[in-house]
């Protein structure tokens, strides 16, 4: 005859063996989540797409020899964000020759049906002097949505990446005035070399 099953016994979920190990869990949780963010010297993911110019072109293949700022949006949405750092960064880098910017609409799903009228629309809306300075990525939202470690679609993801296309600089979300500063810091200290 087989022993009756035992009740589980309530202590255990006070002990501290279950506290250590769900500490663990989680500092592995957290370390898990700061590997697959960018970090300083990491290089930039590649982007497959086209400049609004026609060209096609992958970065930050095409920014080698410059450093780069790449304000990438995986929304709509997001393209309110990527536009403010956009203006902030031209006002004071445009004239600089030592760097440069790209804006990454990144699109997938039932926008790439809409590719042609999409392109168009952003053509129209952006300076002829500026279209290769936006690239269209069609495609391959999720592996890029994991390499950027994107956390809300409607942020934009800003990189600044040095001449060899190594990521320097990372944020996720809306404009920021402190974040920018400290943006415009990493940016002087590495025109200064």
């Amino acid at each position: 005859m087989e022993p009756a099953p035992q009740a589980p016994n309530p202590t255990f979920l006070h002990s501290p063996a279950p506290v250590r190990n769900l500490r663990a869990v989680v500092t592995s949780l957290v370390a898990l989540s700061l590997l697959l963010s960018l970090s300083p010297g990491q290089p930039l993911p590649a982007l497959k797409g086209e400049f609004l110019s026609g060209k096609k072109a992958t970065l930050p293949d095409a920014a080698r020899g410059k450093m780069a700022l790449y304000l990438i949006g995986f929304s709509y949405d997001s393209r309110f964000p990527v536009e403010a750092w956009a203006a902030r960064f031209k006002q004071d880098f445009l004239s600089h020759s030592g760097i440069t910017f790209f804006e990454v609409p990144v699109i997938g799903g039932l926008g790439m049906l809409g590719k042609p009228f999409i392109d168009s629309g952003m053509r129209r809306g952006t300076p002829a002097g500026f279209h290769e300075n936006v690239l269209t990525v069609y495609g391959g939202v999720g592996p890029l949505r994991k390499a950027f470690a994107l956390k809300n679609e409607k942020h934009a993801v800003v990189v600044l990446c040095d001449r060899q296309g190594n990521v320097q600089w990372s944020y996720e979300g809306p404009f920021d005035a402190n974040q920018y500063a400290a943006l415009k810091t990493t940016i002087d200290r590495h025109l200064s070399h």
